[in-house]
C-alpha cells in the first residue's frame, strides 16, 4: 500500500472498532464507497506565507444543504516533524461524522523558532473565518484539535485573545472581522507550560529546539504557554492524557485543568490510565472518543452523530 492507502485503512479501522454491530460495519463500507459523494476536497489551499515558506491547508468540505460543524486539525509532531499529510487517519473519526475539516501545516523550529507555529495556528483559524461563507464552513461551531504538539496550538489557537500579540502575521480588518472563537478545545496530551520543558527534571530535546537560543526564550516560553492565557471566557476545553507519558508530562495537563477549575472555566481532563504518549489501544482509543462526542454535546452544544450508521 501507498502512504494515503495505508492512512485511509487505519482511518477506516478506527471507525470500525467504534461500531457494534455487523450491520454498523456494513454502514460503515457503504459510506467508505460512497465517500466521493459526500466531500469535495481542496488541498493545498495557502492560508499565510512567513519565513519565505508558503503555509497550506486542506478542506474536506461536507456536501449537505444545511450548515455542519467544521474541526481545524493540528498535526504532532514536537514543532519539529510530521507533517498534515499523516494526520487522516486522526481525520477519518470526525468525517464519518460529516463535519467539515480543515487540516493545517505550520512552521517548523528548523524554520522558524516559537512562537512562529502558534502565530500560523491563529492564521488557520483566522483563514477559516475569511473563508467560511465559500467552502460552507460554520464559524459557530469551530471546533480546534490536534495531538501532543498539534494539541498544544489547538489550545492556544483557542485561548488566545488579540490583545496578546500573537495575530500580527493576520491581522483582523477591525471594521469588519469579528473576534476569533472556538466552540470547544480537544487537546490531545498537548504541552501546557513551555518553561518547565526547557529547564529543570522535565526538560525535553523538542522543546529546547522549539525555543532555541533566544535571548528572552524564558519569556517567549511563558507567551506560549497555555497555562499563561487562562481568563474567563474560555471555550470548552477537554484534556485527554495518559498518566504515564514520557513525552509530555501528565502533570502538565493536571496543572492546567486546576487553573481552569479555579478560574471557573468549562473544562475536564480525562485520563487514560496507564496510557502513554498516544497509541493508548483500540479499546481506551474507542472509550475516549465516546468523551470527545459526549463532552461536545454536553458542554457545545454540538450533537455528534455517526452517519455511517444511520
Amino acid at each position: 500500500m501507498r502512504g494515503k492507502e495505508v492512512a485511509v485503512a487505519l482511518g477506516l479501522a478506527m471507525i470500525l472498532c467504534a461500531l457494534p454491530s455487523a450491520r454498523a460495519q456494513q454502514s460503515v463500507n457503504d459510506w467508505a464507497a460512497s465517500l466521493n459523494e459526500g466531500y469535495l476536497v481542496y488541498p493545498d489551499q495557502q492560508y499565510s506565507y512567513s519565513s519565505a515558506v508558503s503555509l497550506k491547508l486542506d478542506v474536506w468540505q461536507a456536501q449537505t444543504k444545511e450548515p455542519v460543524p467544521t474541526l481545524i486539525y493540528y498535526h504532532g509532531g514536537g514543532w519539529f516533524f510530521g507533517d498534515r499529510t499523516g494526520a487522516l487517519p486522526y481525520l477519518m473519526p470526525w468525517l464519518a461524522r460529516g463535519w467539515n475539516v480543515v487540516n493545517v501545516e505550520y512552521r517548523m523550529s528548523g524554520t522558524a523558532l516559537a512562537p512562529a507555529a502558534v502565530e500560523d495556528a491563529r492564521c488557520a483559524l483566522r483563514w477559516v473565518y475569511r473563508n467560511a461563507e465559500h467552502y460552507h464552513l460554520d464559524t459557530k461551531r469551530i471546533v480546534v484539535t490536534g495531538h501532543s504538539a498539534g494539541g498544544h496550538l489547538a489550545l492556544m489557537a483557542g485561548m488566545l485573545t488579540e490583545s496578546d500579540g500573537l495575530d500580527e502575521n493576520c491581522p483582523a480588518d477591525a471594521s469588519s472581522e469579528p473576534p476569533l472563537k472556538v466552540a470547544a478545545v480537544i487537546d490531545w496530551y498537548g504541552p501546557t507550560d513551555l518553561n518547565d520543558l526547557i529547564a529543570g527534571a522535565n526538560k525535553k530535546t523538542y522543546a529546547q529546539a522549539w525555543l532555541g537560543s533566544q535571548l528572552n526564550k524564558s519569556v517567549q516560553a511563558e507567551r506560549v504557554s497555555p497555562i499563561h492565557h487562562v481568563h474567563p471566557g474560555l471555550p470548552p476545553i477537554l484534556l485527554l492524557h495518559g498518566d504515564d507519558d514520557p513525552t509530555v508530562p501528565y502533570q502538565q495537563s493536571v496543572r492546567l485543568h486546576k487553573l481552569l477549575d479555579d478560574a471557573h472555566q468549562i473544562n475536564e481532563l480525562y485520563t487514560i490510565h496507564g496510557g502513554k504518549h498516544g497509541m493508548f489501544g483500540e479499546a481506551e482509543d474507542v472509550k475516549a472518543y465516546k468523551e470527545v462526542w459526549r463532552f461536545l454535546k454536553q458542554h457545545a452544544g454540538i450533537d455528534v452523530q455517526l452517519n455511517a450508521a444511520h
